[in-house]
């Protein structure tokens, strides 16, 4: 879905900025008198852009700070530093009311349709909860009328309006909590790992009706995945994290031909390939080693403990992201 139709990489508007986002959760010790005694370092000084009508992929470990991001993004966990620009409105300063109003224009997919629903609310409720929480969508029929649509819109039968989320499957979870994420009519969805508990075989459903979803109603999405080759397929553009920190950014085709970032290339080395002679061929690149702690990062760059052509340089500084050619930026001595 590269350039998904939408002109975005023609228009180039930015709708979302980040820079140098930070988010820190203390460490206290003490059972009495509690004192701080560090923090673990979730999000470290990350920027990038979304162009409105895009998909940005954020990829990288387990506990590199993704969802942190996103969730740190949407204001759902205040940054400790740093700027997010949403259509160049500050919201890290946004509180109350002010901050109500900009929610309605961005929205999240949780990664769990097992967890992210209640379970003691009737699909109709849940559905409806923004509405109701954000007073739109009219009078009581008006809001049911508008409940069903969500649900036909999204692949539901709207007879099941009454029924309770241990009724469904989970790939139809998955799209209640999709439902829900588009009540508010938003512009901006965090779509934080919205398939890795669905079946393969549901996947590839939820992942066409995002897409469809998208280039109807001009959606911008933040996908954040494990997943590679389905971030290939669904995103324009594509963010690695590692260890709190974004090392390579970089539009779908461009990262996945010519990865530059030593951890990046590790990534897309252990992406398989179908053609059993092509894949016999591929170089594997195993990096040794465990990742760091977020709690005592490394001095310098956070990759210097695992990267395989790291120079004195690295163990000293933490590299900038720098953008070294069109489009695509990249933090790190060896390249910039």
């Amino acid at each position: 879905m590269t350039s998904n139709g939408n002109g975005t990489q023609a228009s180039k508007e930015v709708l979302l900025e980040v820079k140098n986002l930070k988010k820190y959760f203390p460490i206290h010790a003490g059972l009495i008198i509690q004192r701080h005694v560090g923090d673990v370092k979730a999000v470290d000084d990350v920027s990038f852009h979304i162009y409105r009508g895009e998909t940005l992929g954020l990829v990288g470990e387990s506990g590199c700070g993704k969802s942190t991001t996103g969730r740190t993004i949407l204001q759902l966990y205040r940054p400790t530093a740093g700027s997010v620009q949403f259509e160049g409105v500050e919201l890290s300063t946004l509180k109350g009311e002010d901050l109500r109003r900009m929610r309605r224009q961005m929205q999240m997919i949780f990664q769990d349709p097992y967890a992210s629903l209640n379970p003691r609310m009737t699909v109709g409720r849940i559905i409806s909860e923004p509405l109701l929480v954000h007073r739109v969508g009219g009078n009581g029929k008006e809001r049911q009328e508008r409940v069903e649509y969500l649900m036909e819109r999204v692949g539901l039968n709207p007879y099941f309006i009454n029924r309770y989320p241990h009724e469904f499957s989970g790939g139809q979870r998955q799209r209640i909590g999709i439902a829900r994420a588009l009540a508010l009519e938003p512009e901006f969805i965090v779509c934080d790992e919205p398939i890795s508990a669905l079946d393969v075989s549901i996947q590839a459903q939820v992942v066409n009706l995002l897409e469809d979803l998208q280039d109807e109603l001009g959606l911008t999405y933040l996908f954040i995945a494990h997943d590679l080759s389905m971030v290939r397929h669904i995103c324009d553009r594509v963010a690695v994290m590692y260890l709190g920190k974004v090392v390579e950014v970089a539009e779908t085709e461009e990262l996945y031909t010519n990865p530059l970032h030593p951890y990046t290339q590790a990534l897309l080395s252990a992406v398989p390939v179908p053609d059993p002679a092509v894949e016999a061929q591929r170089k594997r690149i195993i990096l040794k080693g465990d990742v760091p702690s977020p709690i005592n990062p490394p001095k310098g760059c956070n990759f210097n403990t695992r990267c395989p052509v790291a120079v004195d340089v690295c163990y000293g500084e933490d590299p900038e992201l720098v953008e070294v050619q069109p489009e695509h930026w990249v933090s790190c001595y060896r390249v910039s």
